[in-house]
């Protein structure tokens, strides 16, 4: 994985016709370059780990419910370890993003700056194509996770008030109490998913931009 990632930043540089190895920037350039294509394989992997945790969680939610007289403290403590692998989970995915976004557009910027060290106008010409095409897809992909905070905070509020009010009633009548609650939020958990693949599909653009041979 180390290996694809700094053969992305390398490619990147490569095809971008960046200047990043132009006078005392170079340094700068090529590290940003790497922060800025690990970045997206950080985010593009979490958010398959946290998908997969999501499932994970709604299964012991759902085998909570459903246990009825048996097991109800082994699947209440299932569930509250998933629960908390839920939420490092989605506060990874969000840090991601949040990263993603500082490199890409410090990046940007500082390729912007270099645009005009070239003497030759052809490749001053792409360079300047190639930074406002990538520019824009990289753009996409905190646009299109806009909606993940607010579904990731509302989802994991109420798994959590679920947590709570069974840690103090842990009964058949108490489980089947909040059962309604319960069902309904392994319902929402399509919300929460949804939410996600506006991002995959920003990613696998950018993937396919910076590896797809032109026919």
């Amino acid at each position: 994985m180390q290996f694809r990632n700094h053969s992305l930043a390398l490619f990147t540089v490569c095809l971008l016709g960046t200047a990043s190895f132009i006078g005392g920037c170079a340094t700068t350039g090529m590290d940003r370059s790497v922060k800025t294509s690990n970045s997206i394989q950080d985010v593009d992997n979490e958010i398959k780990k946290f998908s997969v945790q999501i499932d994970s969680t709604d299964a012991a939610l759902d085998a909570l419910v459903k246990s009825g007289q048996q097991d109800l403290k082994k699947n209440f403590d299932k569930y509250s370890d998933q629960l908390a692998k839920l939420e490092h989970e989605g506060k990874r995915v969000i840090k991601h993003m949040d990263e993603m976004k500082a490199n890409s557009t410090q990046y940007f910027a500082e390729w912007e700056k270099q645009g005009d060290s070239f003497t030759n106008p052809e490749i001053r010409e792409l360079s300047e194509e190639r930074r406002l095409k990538l520019a824009e897809i990289y753009a996409q992909v905190p646009k299109a996770g806009a909606g993940i905070r607010g579904a990731y905070n509302s989802y994991l509020t109420n798994l959590k008030e679920i947590q709570k009010y069974l840690s103090t009633d842990l009964t058949p009548k108490g489980v089947e109490a909040i059962t309604p609650v319960a069902t309904k939020a392994v319902r929402d958990m399509g919300t929460l998913k949804s939410s996600l693949q506006p991002v995959v599909v920003a990613l696998d653009e950018i993937k396919a931009e910076l590896y797809s041979k032109k026919k």
